[in-house]
């Protein structure tokens, strides 16, 4: 990171990453075209997770190629009269792999509790409906770095 003195501490960069809203999953084709997609996601265990289709761009992209790059914006300011903005980011490195049985199931579960928690029952009775069609995708986090315009507020 070129601008050290904007840099999150560690706590804070998880503090966002598992407050964000969403995040930009970035991959790479068999060709090496980049992609990137906004997604819904869950961080557990020191993991994030995100649930999909079972076939798509994204899983080509990460049969090809299972390093992943993952991005959360949280607060933004722009200060036109300064030509600059006030933000938060961290970005993650990692390896995606598909997850089964009980790690999957909790993986959607944090999604609900993330996303839905006054519905979880609800919830529930729609990951089962939804079960044979959905897959879960694991990023096992290999390095993240938060940085910052302002302080971050929790």
């Amino acid at each position: 990171m070129r601008r050290k003195d904007r840099a999150l501490q560690n706590e804070d960069a998880v503090y966002l990453l598992q407050n964000g809203e969403y995040g930009v999953l970035s991959t790479v084709d068999a060709k090496g075209q980049p992609y990137g997609v906004p997604l819904n996601y869950v961080l557990r265990n020191d993991s994030l997770y995100f649930h999909c289709a079972m076939e798509g761009h994204k899983l080509d992209n990460l049969l090809a190629n299972s390093r992943v790059s993952f991005c959360v914006v949280g607060r933004t300011n722009v200060l036109p009269a300064k030509f600059s903005t006030e933000f938060e980011s961290v970005i993650v490195t990692g390896k995606a792999s598909v997850v089964q049985g009980d790690e999957r199931y909790q993986a959607l579960v944090g999604l609900l509790e993330k996303y839905s928690p006054e519905f979880l029952e609800d919830g529930l009775a729609y990951i089962e409906k939804l079960d044979s069609i959905t897959k879960v995708i694991k990023v096992d986090i290999y390095s993240m770095a938060g940085k910052a315009k302002y302080p971050p507020k929790r």
